[in-house]
């Protein structure tokens, strides 16, 4: 026995349709922006930084508490990375302030 749907219930997926369309076009935009952001500064400076002041943050917090883990090494050396990247370049794309940037050391 197929039921049909109700005009409210074709209002209402239709709706949400839409609604996932929209909000689908306006993350896709977002990104594509960033992107094109990460691309110019790299055509500028050469390189960017790879981390957010939290996530190296938080990177570096992993480091300090996993002294014995087999990752560590690597952790060390992309955060070291990161440190140096961002004391060379001129612009990051992350909201990096001076501030910040020169109180980063190397592990």
């Amino acid at each position: 026995m197929a039921e049909t749907l109700t005009a409210f219930g074709w209002v209402v997926m239709l709706s949400m349709i839409i609604t996932l369309w929209c909000a689908s076009i306006v993350a896709l935009k977002k990104t594509l922006s960033e992107e094109d952001k990460k691309a110019e500064l790299i055509t500028q400076q050469g390189a960017i930084e790879s981390y957010s002041p939290r996530a190296l943050t938080e990177l570096r917090e992993w480091i300090e508490n996993h002294p014995n883990d087999p990752y560590r090494e690597i952790a060390v050396q992309r955060y070291n990375e990161c440190v140096e990247t961002l004391k060379e370049i001129d612009e990051p794309f992350y909201d990096w302030n001076d501030s910040q940037i020169s109180d980063l050391e190397k592990l």
